[in-house]
């Protein structure tokens, strides 16, 4: 099939596959006239690639693991783990640190309601 056949049945964009491509992630035979042709299987491969894009892994990451994930259940490529453990940690820490900056801007704008409500009580103080 075609790039563009390949793009329709995934939903993914004609310009994510080139990208695929220059990765390693799929690989497709130049024909004479240099289109690429995609085997049936690039549709499954390309699914994969966007269920680990989808759990917030790069390209890179994933490359390191495809191959296998592809020919074996996840469960026996010893990479994955690894790799899920180091995301997991990631996202625990921007966790952390959006959860401060949350509560940081909670206390800016408790204080600005607080000197908003200072300033309108001493108004109506002065005008009586």
């Amino acid at each position: 099939m075609k790039i563009g056949e390949l793009a329709a049945l995934t939903g993914v964009s004609v310009r994510s596959l080139r990208y695929y491509e220059s990765q390693g992630l799929i690989t497709p035979v130049r024909q004479a006239n240099g289109y690429r042709e995609y085997s049936p299987l690039a549709v499954e491969t390309v699914e994969t690639i966007q269920l680990y894009l989808n759990l917030g892994l790069s390209t890179e990451q994933i490359s390191g693991f495809l191959h296998c994930v592809l020919r074996n259940k996840e469960s026996f490529c010893s990479e994955v783990m690894p790799l899920y453990a180091s995301k997991l940690a990631d996202i625990e820490s921007q966790l952390l640190q959006l959860n401060q900056i949350k509560q940081n801007l909670e206390e800016r704008m408790a204080s600005i309601l607080q000197e908003q409500k200072d300033t309108a009580s001493e108004t109506v103080t002065k005008k009586t």
